[in-house]
């Protein structure tokens, strides 16, 4: 299993970054995925899911109408959109795929840095 982000960098406050997440190794469309982040000195949070299917997501409190979670099943790719973007977003980025019994499959994570 291989799961691998890209997209971070730094970003100026009120700016915008896309995130991608390509996986192999297993039955993509039978997954659900979700972004997770951890920033520094903080515990990891949950960003925003979708359903392996595609037709439902969800969102952190803190990001709603702000990131937009998607994914493409004919190319085994998830993407974030992050919209303006504030210094509580800097993360490192992760991408994880599950089910119901839990997020067994992670990446590496990437980077998002906010700042002027």
């Amino acid at each position: 299993v291989h799961i691998v982000e890209s997209g971070g960098g730094l970003v100026q406050p009120g700016g915008s970054l896309r995130l991608s997440c390509a996986a192999s190794g297993f039955t993509f469309s039978r997954y659900g995925m979700r972004w997770y982040r951890q920033g520094p000195g903080k515990e990891r949070e949950l960003v925003a899911g979708i359903t392996a299917t595609g037709g439902s997501t969800t969102y952190a409190d803190s990001v709603k109408g702000r990131f937009t979670i998607s994914r493409d099943n004919a190319k085994n790719t998830v993407a974030l959109e992050m919209n303006s973007l504030k210094p509580d977003d800097t993360a490192v980025y992760f991408c994880a795929a599950g089910n119901q019994y839990g997020y067994k499959y992670w990446g590496q994570g990437t980077q998002v840095t906010v700042s002027s």
